[in-house]
């Protein structure tokens, strides 16, 4: 009887306490883009390109200190689009990503107030899922690219009848 019960104890038993002691392998997954406002209008346009090889980081500050705590760089694919795996549960922190360089000459000036993104990387708040995401961020073009005028024109047309 007691051998069974031993064998029945390592069989089920002990299995499951040590995945319940076990830190979860389960990262968040950190998905954005970074787009070029060929506009230089400050929000996306019909006239955006995504940037390929744009540098970023992820930086994660203390709630009550404001010390940097965690960062972690990442860089745009080819798509334009970054992903970054978070093992740590950041939620006693504050995280941005934020935008660091354009490999692109003529949109390299980062737009203010789109040049960082604020991101919540808990599990803690109701989202089911591992994957969080950011809103896009934008450099500007050096130059206004032609037909942008008309661009404008017709986003602020319906504004218009929106109201």
């Amino acid at each position: 009887m007691a051998s069974r019960l031993a064998l029945l104890l390592f069989a089920f038993v002990l299995p499951a306490m040590v995945s319940a002691i076990r830190p979860a392998k389960n990262p968040l997954c950190l998905k954005g883009r970074v787009v070029c406002d060929l506009c230089r209008a400050g929000y996306e346009t019909s006239a955006i390109t995504h940037i390929a090889g744009a540098e970023i980081a992820l930086e994660c500050k203390d709630r009550i200190t404001n010390k940097l705590v965690y960062s972690q760089p990442g860089k745009t694919d080819s798509s334009g689009e970054y992903t970054m795996y978070i093992d740590q549960d950041r939620a006693d922190n504050v995280c941005d990503v934020k935008l660091v360089s354009s490999p692109q000459n003529s949109c390299s000036e980062a737009t203010p107030g789109r040049d960082q993104a604020r991101v919540i990387l808990t599990r803690y708040n109701g989202i089911s899922s591992n994957d969080r995401f950011a809103n896009a961020m934008l450099f500007m073009a050096n130059e206004v690219a032609s037909g942008c005028a008309e661009i404008l024109q017709k986003m602020h047309e319906l504004d218009d009848d929106e109201n």
